[in-house]
């Protein structure tokens, strides 16, 4: 017999039966008819080759079979109910897991202030976070190790992924000294930096990135410093060795006395654009739907 075959209806039905010793008293508490119940416990009979009742003038009580049968339906059905509940509880978020990646200045502010506002109304619900790189992310998303990914055009001019929502438009900061002669412009022109050293990180595609945006005002830079955490790069421009681009996302985390960030002047704003993509695999997972909503809240407040 396979164990497929072993319907929890019928096994229901059998176990009210044996409690309650009649047919009748489990047709009605099951909301049956006496014949819609005499037919599961032949059918359950059926499945199981042997005969689960006696049937007497006062009623029926289980043969030998039935009460070897009776505990182990009922731990069957225990079980079902603790599977229900279980995932009643991960549609509810009351329980569950989030598996999140996010670019490294994405987790400067935009992605803790949202899993904080997903705390307060999930609390069941686990976070797991990967930081890394808009190009180690997607396939790491593609391959199901991920849920949900922020991830940016930075240095991507597109990003070839399904199930994309835009999130915010990241306008890119340049980072001076202080007393940089530029500090204090409004607005910095990318030409007038041709001969400044600039700090950008030792990746190809970083310094393509940066190349690319640099050629397009008139020069190619000179990037003698290849630095690629954010605190080093600012100790260096605090100290006068260069210059750098800083996402406007993560410049209030970045903010120090010695460095001044200044928007860059030209007819098309340098920027970037912020995605969350969503693995296939997660396009219903109810974890994944309610934090999507809390981040898209978040970038809102953060773009204003």
């Amino acid at each position: 017999m396979r164990a497929e075959a072993l319907d929890p209806v019928l096994l229901r039905t059998f176990v009210a039966v044996a409690d309650l010793g009649s047919f009748t008293a489990a047709a009605a508490a099951g909301g049956y008819t006496q014949s819609a119940v005499s037919r599961q416990i032949a059918a359950l009979e059926d499945v199981c080759g042997v005969e689960l009742f006696a049937r007497g003038a006062r009623g029926v009580r289980p043969t030998p079979a039935g009460e070897h049968l009776l505990p182990h339906a009922r731990g069957l059905l225990d079980r079902l109910a603790d599977t229900a509940r279980a995932l009643e509880g991960l549609r509810r978020l009351d329980t569950g897991t989030l598996r999140l990646g996010a670019f490294p200045t994405a987790n400067a502010a935009l992605v803790p202030r949202a899993l904080a506002r997903f705390r307060e109304r999930h609390p069941g619900v686990r976070p797991l976070l990967r930081e890394g790189t808009t190009e180690r992310l997607l396939p790491m998303l593609e391959a199901g190790d991920l849920d949900l990914a922020v991830v940016s055009t930075h240095t991507l001019p597109s990003i070839p992924a399904g199930d994309l929502v835009e999130l915010l438009d990241d306008a890119l900061l340049v980072a001076l000294p202080s007393g940089h002669r530029l500090a204090g412009r409004d607005r910095v022109p990318l030409r007038e930096l041709a001969d400044e050293p600039w700090i950008v990180a030792d990746q190809p595609d970083a310094v393509a990135a940066l190349r690319a945006r640099c050629e397009a005002a008139g020069f190619v830079p000179q990037t003698p410093l290849r630095v690629a955490e954010w605190v080093s790069k600012l100790g260096l421009v605090a100290a006068g060795f260069g210059v750098t681009l800083v996402p406007a996302l993560a410049a209030a985390a970045m903010s120090r006395d010695d460095v001044a960030l200044r928007p860059l002047a030209s007819a098309a704003p340098a920027r970037r654009t912020v995605y969350a993509a969503i693995g296939r695999h997660a396009r219903r997972s109810p974890p994944v739907t309610a934090f999507l909503a809390v981040l898209r809240d978040v970038a809102e407040d953060l773009g204003r």
